[in-house]
């Protein structure tokens, strides 16, 4: 430290004060507008990213509520789609039932009208059959009685007298 005050020199020290308060002048001229220029524009360029960033952020979550509520009315469509296709097939069921027991009703009545008709048929069949056979009958009944003389006789006068009565 001694040396250093031994080594000083007045006119040296005033001599780089001065360079030292021109450089500050030239530096605040010519150095320090830029610096603070290009500093304050780094500066708006952050905010504005940080902006950009935060709006970005805000329609993000602006998408995301829209994708999310479209995706409820979809999820709702879908519901509403799947309901009404179950409503449909079970009305459509219900028709081929109602259809399929309307068919085997007709088909029930047509047998029975089927089975009505034939029974009809055989006994119209039969009411001949049995009036064949008692003609045959009363046919044979009455030569029996016819081949006796007296017995016609008495036939015809009994079939006059119910005849006359009626």
């Amino acid at each position: 430290m001694d040396q250093l005050l031994n080594d000083f020199s007045p006119g040296l020290f005033f001599m780089q004060a001065i360079i030292l308060l021109i450089l500050i002048v030239l530096m605040r001229k010519f150095a320090w507008k830029p610096i603070l220029n290009s500093l304050q524009d780094r500066e708006d360029g952050i905010k504005n990213a940080l902006e950009s960033a935060e709006n970005a952020k805000l329609e993000m979550q602006n998408l995301r509520a829209d994708n999310d509520r479209l995706l409820k009315e979809a999820r709702a469509e879908r519901e509403t789609m799947l309901k009404e296709a179950r409503e449909l097939k079970d009305k459509m069921i219900e028709d081929a039932k109602t259809e399929a027991q309307e068919q085997a009703d007709k088909m029930i009545a047509q047998a029975q009208a089927s089975i009505e008709s034939e029974k009809k048929a055989a006994m119209a069949e039969l009411k001949n059959h049995v009036a064949g056979i008692s003609l045959e009958i009363a046919e044979k009944v009455v030569r029996t009685e016819l081949s006796n003389k007296d017995k016609q006789l008495q036939l015809v006068e009994t079939m006059l007298d119910e005849k006359s009565l009626n």
